[in-house]
């Protein structure tokens, strides 16, 4: 049997509840395929009395049949029960069960993928408050665990509800992808053992999603995996994008219409630049987009280090996506061989570099710990200086790590098969930047740059004089 890897601190959460004397009202969300139903029965197992998991597209009374065939089973019965005629009965006979059990033992009530339950006029979400507010609230013995991958929709409908459910959940977990620690611990624990840079490799096409992940086999390279499961007609991922979002959203053309425009802009974009590609009369709709994106995990939003929220930066931050978008919708021939013929050409290095950015940006609390400034209060954000007069430079950094102790660390990101080379032209570049950056902000604060890299940088007089520090990829580990 799989055993759970990493999720220290959501396992710390669930050993809370699951030791704890009183009512829980537990909200997991995260995107799909993140390992989310996984976490609840491994670590649950045989504390869960009843798990109902909602049908994709299916009509209320196909979701009350399902209902009624997992409460026979929770039940030990061959027998179902009379088909509820709405959820009100459901959660009725629901609770005629529940009080049927010892309530000397910790019992989970477990609903999976919840925002397929709770359809428009399905009476679902009602149903639920009125079985938490009049009886479950009660039960000191009592754990409802309520899961969902739409988690723009989880926190709009469940956590900020204004209804009965309104201040009800106990304790909320956002599960996020594993981080590149948690992917060499999950690979190792297939016996697939692989360096670093292969593992980031594949980080940067699979993401942490466990999904995914379990599709790479031992014995073969980054790129071989990524053939197989990429580009093989057979392959887990060859028809993964169009459900992807559809899974996810109502009405997911809009969510793709932005992902495809910032797929196309790896750097990233601002709402306007985003309102402008998408042609858009009314911003309303896509901000409300973005924000589902951010929260579903989809997209990053980068703060500006010295301006408004509006002018935040937003960037693809779904690594399959930016690939699949990239790489395989534009390959009418797939089949054995057609990474391998990819990779290595310049557009792959540049989109390497642009990958290779993201999985720095899902890892800053590790180059916060490599820097040594752990535990020094931090802000992080970006910074693009447009110019103003004819002669005045503009300038773009991707990642600043402003700290507390007048310090600003100016971060260069580079992916590279070997030790990163700055050369004159490259050391001219670098100097401008920082220069460009000083004198428009006018900031009295140090400022040490920080070249992130694969393998580190080369020592040469140009790194010796510019170079105020060095994250390798091992620690991002």
């Amino acid at each position: 049997m799989q055993k759970l890897i990493g999720r220290l601190e959501e396992q710390a959460v669930l050993r809370k509840v699951l030791r704890g004397n009183e009512p829980e009202f537990l909200a997991l969300y995260g995107r799909r395929r993140v390992g989310k139903t996984f976490l609840i029965r491994e670590f649950f197992r045989e504390a869960i009395r009843f798990e109902l998991t909602g049908i994709h597209d299916a009509s209320r009374s196909l979701q009350l049949r399902n209902f009624s065939d997992q409460l026979a089973r929770a039940m030990g019965t061959r027998l179902r029960p009379e088909v509820p005629a709405d959820w009100y009965a459901a959660f009725g006979q629901l609770t005629t069960y529940l009080e049927s059990l010892d309530t000397a033992r910790r019992h989970v009530v477990f609903f999976d993928e919840i925002p397929w339950l709770a359809t428009r006029r399905s009476g679902f979400l009602q149903a639920l408050e009125h079985f938490w507010n009049s009886w479950a609230s009660r039960q000191p013995h009592l754990v409802v665990i309520i899961c969902g991958s739409a988690a723009a929709w989880m926190i709009d409908k469940v956590i900020h509800n204004r209804g009965g459910l309104y201040n009800r959940v106990t304790r909320r977990i956002r599960l996020e992808p594993f981080s590149l620690a948690e992917v060499r611990q999950f690979l190792e624990s297939r016996n697939v053992r692989l360096e670093s840079r292969q593992i980031i490799e594949l980080f940067m096409v699979l993401g942490g999603i466990p999904h995914y992940l379990k599709e790479v086999e031992p014995r073969c390279s980054a790129a071989q995996n990524i053939d197989a499961i990429c580009f093989s007609p057979s392959g887990l991922l060859a028809t993964e994008f169009p459900h992807l979002y559809a899974a996810l959203f109502e009405q997911p053309a809009r969510h793709l219409e932005i992902v495809r425009a910032l797929a196309s802009h790896p750097s990233g974009l601002t709402r306007q630049q985003l309102l402008e590609k998408a042609d858009r009369s009314s911003g309303g709709r896509t901000t409300a987009t973005l924000d589902e994106l951010v929260e579903s995990g989809f997209v990053h939003r980068i703060d500006p280090w010295d301006k408004a929220r509006r002018d935040a930066l937003y960037r693809l931050a779904d690594e399959f996506s930016l690939f699949y978008l990239k790489w395989m919708e534009s390959q009418r021939r797939r089949g054995e061989g057609t990474w391998l013929k990819l990779r290595g050409t310049p557009a792959w290095r540049v989109w390497s570099g642009y990958a290779f950015e993201n999985v720095c940006l899902r890892h800053l609390p590790r180059i916060k710990h490599a820097l040594g400034i752990a535990g020094v209060e931090t802000t992080h954000g970006s910074w693009l200086h447009r110019p103003t007069t004819r002669v005045d430079e503009g300038a773009q950094i991707d990642l600043l790590i402003d700290r507390r102790d007048d310090v600003i660390n100016v971060c260069e990101v580079k992916f590279a098969d070997d030790q990163f080379v700055i050369d004159k032209q490259y050391a001219r570049d670098l100097q401008r930047k920082l220069d460009v950056f000083r004198r428009a902000t006018r900031t009295h604060k140090s400022l040490f740059l920080t070249m992130i890299t694969t393998f580190g940088v080369r020592n040469n007089a140009y790194a010796a004089d510019l170079v105020a520090s060095e994250i390798t990829m091992e620690d991002l580990f």
